[in-house]
């Protein structure tokens, strides 16, 4: 899932196969007040309604001092000297009157500008059609702890500006998040291929009938009724999510933990043993130990830990959830095989039905009109969809943060100045929507092995798959204004891009039925002779 959820508006979906491409759904509610004394420069969020009293783009705009009336409501003129107003942004409190009546008051003051400072949450100013035309001042609110802020910081002598910076109709942040799906896809097939030659380099293995493990510990999927209980239980997850989020949430927390921190290690470990490092064992009470992996697992427990105790830090948590879950979805590419061209068209077609009828059909079953998959992904205690239309809602004090399901990659919007000063937002990317068309693109790459394809043609042309499905995704995103569910697009790319090809190649028969390691014994061999020169013999499979 791809989309932009913050502390306010905006909307996604988040699942465990499923990608949302969501947009805003306000109108740059959001501005920045620019404050300046001498050298020294701040600048902190305001709210305020656009179609009311516009404010201008950039920050080349006329600077006017600031003058503190925060020790009156202005909901009349007694009391204040026009003389002390007159060309100046004045702020003054929140409360007793409306906002048309403080703005009518300063205007005739001779103010130039109005902020209203809050201890309450912010929401958009409004007022009624007809007071709309009374009010020729720009009106904004701001956090009364930022006006706090400001006084303690540049002193009581301060210039300020007000603009609401356009934000970009394409967030440099699509294109990391893009970099990042390509990337992980891409490497997991890869990977898996790689393991893949290993185990046939150096010999069958000795498995029994069905599902099972291979030597290695992966898990290879053969039976579709095993599919559609993995899919069922799936739906009933997001039914139990959606009903007992609180308390669920914390076990997912929990798992993350430990499923990153190991997937991590595997990773690291990988790449480690391609590079040739070498292990140092050494041996305690006769059991034998490497300090290469002891030194490793410290690593990634120490990183894991870390994003559990600061999770709800958005400002550079991220980092560390993306390097977790960028880890996770490789590990799980290649520890998850899917046997057939037949199985993966099961699970694929099912997971694309489950992520349409959890985004678009539920909203006509909840009682209050959200996707169950919307409200997992935000969490009840979200604000993003509480608030609708052109209104926005900000917090005026610190509050304690909601948990959030660690299920997606995050990236900043970094176009976004003006909103990330009012709650960072994030272009976001849900697991589910690499995992589960990289679990295809694995396949394809491990038939290229079995068939010894030229090129690799099954694995680069479902990576290329991939990226149109991705890319059109985002384009469908970006001309409709609404949120997409990735695999909406990723399935059909995907499964047609590889059966195109194989029935081009005349190998539909073998891609369909694919191989199983019982069988490999009475198969002609899948690798040409001397095909032991290719393995690699140390990515950790």
């Amino acid at each position: 899932m791809i989309g932009e959820p913050t502390n306010f508006v905006h909307t996604t979906h988040v699942g465990s196969g499923e990608m949302g491409l969501g947009l805003s759904s306000i109108n740059c509610q959001e501005a920045i007040l620019h404050i300046s004394n001498g050298p020294i420069i701040k600048e902190y969020c305001l709210v305020y309604n656009s179609s009311w009293t516009p404010l201008p783009e950039s920050l080349d705009t006329e600077e006017y001092p600031l003058l503190n009336l925060t020790s009156t409501q202005l909901c009349n003129s007694s009391g204040v000297n026009p003389m002390d107003v007159k060309g100046k942004a004045v702020v003054v409190m929140r409360g007793q009157c409306n906002f048309s009546q403080k703005a009518v008051v300063a205007q005739d003051l001779g103010a130039v500008a109005l902020l209203i400072a809050s201890t309450t949450p912010m929401m958009t100013p409004s007022a009624n059609e007809s007071e709309y035309k009374k009010v020729h001042i720009p009106l904004a609110l701001m956090r009364y702890r930022d006006f706090m802020d400001a006084q303690l910081v540049l002193g009581e002598v301060m210039q300020v500006k007000l603009y609401a910076p356009a934000p970009y109709k394409i967030d440099p942040s699509i294109v990391v998040m893009l970099i990042i799906a390509i990337f992980t896809v891409t490497m997991g097939g890869y990977w898996s291929g790689t393991c893949e030659r290993d185990r046939l380099s150096a010999g069958p293995t000795l498995g029994g009938r069905g599902e099972g493990k291979t030597e290695s510990g992966d898990l290879t999927l053969y039976s579709p009724l095993k599919v559609l209980i993995f899919v069922g239980l799936m739906c009933g997850m997001l039914v139990l999510m959606y009903y007992f989020y609180n308390v669920l949430v914390y076990m997912i927390i929990g798992i993350f933990c430990l499923a990153s921190a190991s997937a991590l290690f595997s990773c690291l470990d990988a790449i480690l043993d391609k590079m040739g490092c070498g292990t140092l064992s050494f041996s305690v009470h006769g059991k034998g130990f490497s300090v290469r992996s002891l030194l490793l697992a410290a690593l990634c427990i120490s990183i894991a830990v870390v994003w559990g105790v600061y999770r709800n830090e958005d400002r550079w948590i991220w980092i560390l959830q993306d390097l977790l879950g960028i880890a996770f979805c490789l590990n799980f590419m290649k520890t998850i095989n899917l046997s057939n061209f037949k199985i993966c068209v099961i699970l694929l077609s099912l997971l694309l039905v489950y992520d349409v009828f959890f985004v678009f059909i539920t909203p006509f079953i909840t009682k209050n009109g959200v996707s169950i998959m919307v409200q997992v992904a935000l969490g009840p205690d979200a604000s993003g969809e509480k608030t609708q239309g052109n209104m926005v809602e900000v917090p005026a004090e610190p509050t304690t943060p909601y948990e959030k399901l660690p299920v997606v990659m995050r990236v900043p919007r970094f176009s976004a100045w003006a909103q990330n000063l009012c709650g960072m937002q994030f272009s976001i990317l849900g697991y589910g929507d690499i995992i589960v068309p990289g679990l295809l693109v694995a396949f394809c790459s491990r038939f290229d092995v079995w068939n010894n394809s030229p090129k690799k043609i099954y694995f680069v042309s479902s990576c290329i798959a991939y990226l149109c499905g991705m890319v059109v995704t985002f384009a469908v995103m970006l001309l409709s204004g609404m949120g997409q569910p990735a695999l909406l697009y990723l399935v059909p790319f995907t499964l047609l891009t590889s059966a195109l090809v194989a029935w081009c190649r005349g190998e539909m028969k073998q891609f369909w039925a694919g191989t199983t390691y019982e069988v490999l014994d009475s198969r002609e061999p899948l690798l040409p002779e001397g095909g032991a020169d290719y393995a690699t013999g140390g990515d950790n499979c």
